[in-house]
């Protein structure tokens, strides 16, 4: 029998609304059900939230790092329960760096920003008086978070936003609500009614949301066309927002490099959760010199990373998400192609379920869209560079900014190099490795706003200044 999720109301499970069936990815059953939540349940959500507000608000910090770490013991206690339902609806396999991964992410995130504090700061103490600046909360929040990492994005969302004093309403995306909703559920035991609650819905609820004049702030994690759609409808109220959009991350691989070395972790650069995450290396730009190596090292390690079904203990690799992004993908290869790419290994499939062979091209070249687009999935274009100024200026070349990489023998000039490009984000001889004590945001229209450390609790507080 299919199970079906509830929204998330006022501390308990809402049984209001319509059914709509999540898919599986790996075999096209359905994963569960969830119920949609409609203008009236966002209505009520947005009540219990600001009814919550002033006494979560007015909880002792440590007391809300108390219940924080309450939350990072609930994942902990129901992790194989929650890895399972990720994997059932997003597809990714339960094990290499896929949904117990995701959500031993959760647990030690979560744990990890519960330590943070942000203090008042003293900014004049002197016979011509005392400044004070106070981080506040903001009020209420709406977390709007995608399907590709849906428990561990949603953490990023929801721990340091109450940590700072705020009441949640999350929307989960409609194709993998199910282990977000859980989740909301599962941390009601550590948190008062109203102060995270949980919507999902297959239809208007994210507009809704971003004009909602119960909600204060939205933050939002997604494509760069929603992004924008969410920026406007806020404008109207001037909420405030924290908006990580996509990346076209580019990673330069230099002549000095072993290919051997740096293979895997190309590979997990380029597909991690198969591609769909927002800073995954995206254009991978490698010096003539070491080209065919790095290409065929790469190649390797893609063809022995085995795919199947995400509850198959043996699978590494797992489906795309759902058909519309398998679709673009295809249509990124085939135009790459077309255009006079070479293909190394995976190619263009022809079945009709959503696995995707993890595909890489040699010869990609601007104007290609596996060049110039974000492609979110398993295949990558490798461009062979021969002069430095010019690989930078390819590099820099592009919309969005969210992460970049370098690849080298020698840290100090890899060093000199991350300064010259232009990201919120350059890792060396690594890629999309973030982690929650490093701010994380990009640039140009990767987004506005960080999160993570400290910096990120800030973007959940407003600045009050007293003077005296």
């Amino acid at each position: 029998m299919t199970k079906t999720y509830p929204n998330i109301i006022d501390g308990a499970r809402d049984e209001a609304g319509a059914g709509f069936d999540v898919i599986n990815p790996s075999t096209g059953a359905v994963a569960g059900r969830a119920l949609g939540a409609n203008a009236e349940a966002l209505d009520r959500a947005a009540a219990a939230a600001r009814k919550a507000f002033p006494g979560w608000a007015a909880t002792p910090w440590a007391d809300r790092q108390a219940a924080c770490n309450k939350i990072a013991a609930l994942i902990g206690e129901n992790a194989e329960e929650l890895a399972t339902l990720l994997s059932t609806e997003q597809g990714k396999p339960l094990n290499g760096v896929g949904a117990r991964f995701e959500i031993g992410g959760c647990q030690a995130w979560t744990g990890y920003t519960a330590s943070l504090t942000l203090e008042p700061e003293i900014l004049q103490d002197n016979e011509e008086g005392r400044v004070e600046l106070h981080h506040v909360p903001i009020g209420v929040v709406g977390a709007i978070t995608p399907w590709n990492w849906p428990v561990l994005i949603g953490i990023w969302h929801i721990i340091p936003t109450i940590l700072a004093g705020n009441c949640v309403i999350i929307k989960p995306s409609e194709n993998t609500p199910l282990s977000t909703l859980r989740l909301v559920e599962i941390m009601q035991e550590a948190l008062p009614p109203g102060v995270v609650q949980a919507l999902a819905s297959e239809g208007d609820l994210g507009p809704l949301m971003t004009a909602h004049p119960g909600i204060d702030k939205i933050s939002f994690t997604g494509s760069i066309p929603t992004g924008s759609r969410v920026m406007a409808s806020a404008a109207k109220d001037i909420k405030r927002v924290t908006l990580e959009l996509g990346g076209n991350d580019p990673g330069i691989v230099l002549p000095d490099v072993d290919p051997a070395a740096i293979a895997e972790g190309l590979f997990w650069g380029c597909f991690i959760n198969n591609g769909q995450t927002c800073a995954a290396l995206k254009r991978l730009y490698v010096h003539e010199d070491v080209h065919d190596a790095v290409v065929e090292a790469l190649a390797g390690v893609a063809k022995a990373m085995p795919m199947g079904d995400g509850l198959d203990e043996s699978s590494i690799v797992g489906p795309i998400q759902n058909r519309d992004q398998y679709n673009i993908v295809k249509d990124f290869v085939q135009d790459a192609l077309d255009k006079g790419a070479r293909l190394v290994t995976g190619g263009v499939p022809t079945g009709n379920d959503l696995f995707f062979p993890t595909t890489i091209l040699t010869g990609v070249e601007p104007g290609m869209k596996l060049h110039d687009l974000e492609q979110f999935g398993p295949a990558i274009g490798v461009t062979k560079w021969r002069d430095e100024d010019a690989v930078i200026a390819l590099a820099n070349d592009d919309k969005c900014g969210l992460g970049a990489s370098v690849w080298s023998g020698d840290a100090d000039r890899a060093r000199k190099l991350a300064d010259r490009i232009s990201a919120g984000s350059v890792w060396i001889n690594k890629h999309g490795m973030i982690q929650p004590n490093a701010p994380f945001g990009g640039v140009r229209q990767s987004g506005i706003g960080v999160q993570f450390g400290t910096a990120g609790l800030r973007e959940c507080t407003n600045v009050k200044t007293i003077i005296r």
